[in-house]
């Protein structure tokens, strides 16, 4: 199990789904980086794969930051080792 962090999420939305690196900012929501609902779950899927937790599809909303999405994502992680 590992954990998601900032940077690697920036890493995965660059690489992966080719998001624009300029426009990647903590603050920036999923929605000013124009990630549809589609994309975010899809998104979701990669970082399960990446952290080896399965990541609820009502993780992370559009309208919630980087920032927030990686705090998100932690809390699931931490919750599924048992950590919270």
């Amino acid at each position: 199990m590992r954990t998601l962090t900032y940077d690697r999420l920036a890493e995965l939305l660059v690489d992966r789904f080719e998001v624009d690196a300029a426009k990647i900012r903590p603050g920036v929501t999923f929605e000013e980086l124009e990630v549809d609902s589609l994309f975010l779950v899809e998104l979701l899927l990669v970082i399960q794969s990446e952290v080896g937790v399965e990541i609820s599809e009502d993780t992370a909303t559009p309208r919630d930051s980087l920032e927030r999405a990686v705090e998100l994502i932690s809390e699931q992680v931490n919750a599924a080792a048992g950590t919270s």
